[in-house]
């Protein structure tokens, strides 16, 4: 039987949690990737790995064969100065994907913008007020564009705030990098990396082209509600608040910017999936319990 190709454009946390729970579920794999460096080989838990060459105006040319051959490719490189630079690749440089079962397009939830505080579904209005939320939407839309145009099997995940056993609001609290800001009726919602690698994995054997998921857990929330609940489990005092107009950060603006409550409920049904951590409350008891 013939291993599983799978090339990853980029090869950040979700790639890595994404080859992690191949190498878990003992899947016979064969995979690429791409980073900025010249094209090298890294070694990953024990398996070595082809990192290609890729940047916005350069690319290894062995990309295209490898690109050519894989069965799943995934996109997690975001917009670079608003341009989507995997799109362009695809466009202008990559003639034919003959073995492809899937692409999929790490968006994020950003692209619905501020909906005052209400619950947003795949089909609501996109009205992006950040930067990212404007230039994820229109890769969205390039990446549908080259689906019609290619025939490409394209899904498009928008991700809510992503956190990990590396990066999360507990080691922010230990070091004393948190800042709160005091905003009523301010709801956001979260996933745990873990989470996004078991929907990758089941999306393996269970694909339906041209959709859209919202990847998020089930208890949206404000900062305020999940750094009181991290500083309890640390035994910490609750950090200090600051008004919204004292905010100097413009990330930082732009996410107070945004309040919204992203519904899952089309993801746990199309991949029957039950999440690992359905809130922030199990994600953040076992980032604890697992050597924070």
């Amino acid at each position: 039987m013939s291993k599983t190709k799978i090339f990853c454009f980029g090869f950040g946390q979700v790639a890595e949690s994404f080859v992690n729970k191949l190498i878990n579920e003992k899947k016979d794999f064969d995979l690429s990737v791409t980073s900025r460096q010249e094209t090298h080989q890294i070694e990953f838990n024990n398996i070595k790995i082809n990192s290609y060459h890729f940047t916005d105006d350069k690319f290894d040319d062995s990309i295209k064969k490898k690109v050519e051959e894989a069965d799943y490719i995934l996109v997690s490189i975001p917009p670079i100065d608003g341009k989507d630079i995997v799109a362009n690749y695809f466009d202008t440089n990559q003639k034919k994907i003959t073995n492809c079962k899937w692409i999929t397009y790490l968006s994020a939830t950003s692209v619905y913008g501020d909906h005052k505080g209400d619950w947003v579904n795949e089909n609501s209005a996109t009205q992006p007020t950040s930067d990212n939320g404007i230039n994820r939407l229109e890769a969205e839309k390039n990446w549908k564009s080259l689906s019609n145009k290619k025939n490409y099997p394209i899904q498009i995940f928008r991700l809510a705030g992503i956190y990990s056993n590396e990066y999360n609001i507990l080691k922010r609290l230990k070091t004393g990098k948190v800042q709160i800001v005091d905003k009523k009726n301010h709801f956001f919602s979260r996933i745990h990396v873990d989470d996004i690698a078991n929907i990758l994995f089941k999306s393996l054997d269970n694909f339906k082209n041209n959709e859209i998921y919202n990847i998020c857990d089930d208890k949206p929330a404000s900062q305020i509600e999940i750094a009181a609940y991290g500083a309890k489990l640390l035994k910490l005092e609750k950090p200090h608040s600051i008004k919204l107009e004292e905010i100097e950060s413009k990330m930082l603006q732009n996410f107070y910017k945004d309040s919204k409550k992203v519904d899952n409920k089309k993801m746990k049904a199309f991949f029957k999936y039950d999440l690992k951590y359905p809130s922030y409350k199990e994600g953040l008891n076992h980032i604890l319990n697992n050597g924070l």
